[in-house]
């Protein structure tokens, strides 16, 4: 059985360090994927890859610095007003429908799927 994951975008907080924060993104090898690794505050990506290149990047071929404020968070855990006990009706989903109307597991198959004949 899998479960279906369910995430919602995560809103900023409005924090004034999230103007000033940066995403580090690193490759140790030219043939591996970039990996996230961290965040570091700084006033410009210059210093935020000095800051980076110092924290996460000692062996790294390639470190990445990009602005918080442009990557977009998606998350499975609830948000601040959602744990607070927001305003929304609990377990209605962005169609308006209730999640227990819906199973969130699923049977996993096996193999190719075979049609046989009566």
């Amino acid at each position: 059985m899998v479960e279906k994951t369910r995430r919602r975008r995560v809103e900023s907080d409005g924090d004034d360090r999230d103007a000033a924060r940066w995403e580090v993104f690193c490759r140790d090898d030219p043939t591996d994927p970039l990996r996230h690794v961290g965040s570091v505050v700084a006033d410009d990506a210059e210093e935020a890859h000095e800051h980076a290149a110092r924290l996460f990047g000692w062996y790294a071929v390639d470190v990445w610095v990009c602005p918080a404020t442009s990557v977009a968070r998606f998350s499975t855990r609830a948000s601040e007003s959602e744990r607070g006990g927001g305003d929304e009706p609990e377990g209605d989903g962005e169609d308006g429908e209730s999640e227990a109307a819906e199973p969130r597991v699923y049977e996993e198959t096996e193999g190719t799927p075979h049609v046989r004949d009566s």
